[in-house]
């Protein structure tokens, strides 16, 4: 990875979470919807680029993919200024790329998920497949809701799909976890690992439908049993998981996605409290939200990053604890008051340069 791509990346990824509280320093900026911007600039672009550029094995940026974070900005600058028929049109050549991609790297069809293949190669394909596919989705919704007019849900619209694109950097995240445990020693470890590759793809899935048909008690099941299912995945690799410098930081990963998962099924339980207030619970769906954006996707998106330059000279321990309290403490908060938006933005940047320009076991910075 050249410098060049890491400045870059640093650039979005904290332009990306400046977005985040842009609406506290600007006249009239909660009448704005940067969370577009958010959203996209670090899932779709930051986000999709890196996993491309996983994908792809080269040190430096393909011809495909600069295109492809090219068109994300793009997409991203365009469906925050409502110009819809664009960013329709954008979504289907990013899909494009990302299938050109992956059929390249792997087959048309994913025949590996049915065959005896290494899981971490599922969750790899599945990323890709989950961001082309999450890419159609959206153009079809805007279609839909901007033309057509076929179908009409409350929850069926953009925003709605824009924490959708977070999914894919989960899948990729979970595809270095798995690359980074030991080979199945017996018959029950590799039925663990494919089960928990299915039910965590296909669980995503169908709580995405129950929140479209507002199914609450649904979401409820699904949830709790996705919960498991991480749980048991964070046992499989502390027990297997290979002792690096890695692993601290997916360690610390797993941890952020457990929390997002209580904060979100404690969240679906308050809903069904006769004296719901959604205004009440806005900072515990922001806990959830900076948290797995900002937290599990970004641990697996740093481990990406330095992928092959592991050990790199930075203390993972404190690197670790500067993260948790930039994610879950001064960013929600910095959601509502300015000093803490500007603590979180300065921290994350810093952390950021630190993480990409640490000096890795090469002797060089990547």
């Amino acid at each position: 990875m050249t410098d060049k791509f890491k400045t870059n990346l640093i650039i979005l990824m904290t332009l990306a979470l400046f977005f985040g509280f842009l609406h506290l320093f600007i006249p009239d900026g909660e009448a704005y919807n940067f969370e577009r911007l958010h959203i996209f600039l670090f899932n779709l672009c930051s986000g999709g680029t890196i996993v491309l550029y996983f994908t792809e094995k080269k040190e430096r940026l393909t011809k495909k993919t600069f295109l492809f974070c090219l068109l994300a900005v793009c997409y991203a600058v365009c469906a925050f200024f409502k110009f819809y028929f664009v960013s329709m049109f954008i979504a289907l050549i990013l899909a494009g790329i990302v299938e050109w991609v992956r059929i390249k790297r792997f087959s048309v069809f994913p025949q590996d998920f049915f065959r005896q293949v290494p899981v971490s190669e599922k969750f790899h394909q599945a990323s890709l497949l989950c961001l082309s596919m999450g890419l159609v989705i959206s153009g079809l919704v805007i279609a839909n809701n901007e033309y057509l007019r076929i179908v009409s849900f409350p929850k069926l619209k953009l925003d709605t799909f824009f924490l959708g694109f977070s999914f894919p950097l989960s899948l990729i995240t979970m595809s270095v976890m798995f690359s980074q445990m030991k080979n199945d020693a017996s018959n029950i470890v590799r039925i663990l690992k494919n089960a928990g590759f299915w039910i965590v793809n296909l669980g995503v899935i169908i709580f995405f439908l129950f929140i479209m048909f507002e199914r609450l008690v649904f979401q409820l099941y699904v949830t709790s049993i996705l919960f498991c299912v991480v749980v048991m995945i964070f046992v499989l690799f502390a027990k297997l998981g290979i002792k690096t410098q890695q692993k601290n930081f997916l360690t610390s990963g797993m941890v952020f996605l457990l929390f997002t998962a209580v904060t979100g099924i404690l969240y679906i339980i308050l809903e069904f409290h006769p004296y719901y207030n959604p205004e009440r619970l806005k900072m515990l769906l922001r806990v959830h939200a900076f948290a797995s954006l900002y937290g599990w996707n970004l641990s697996g998106l740093a481990v990406i990053c330095r992928h092959g330059d592991f050990p790199i000279t930075l203390d993972s321990k404190w690197i670790i604890t500067v993260h948790w309290i930039t994610v879950v403490i001064l960013a929600p908060l910095g959601y509502y008051f300015e000093p803490f938006a500007v603590s979180a933005v300065v921290l994350y940047l810093l952390m950021l340069n630190m993480i990409l320009f640490s000096k890795g076991s090469s002797g060089a910075s990547m």
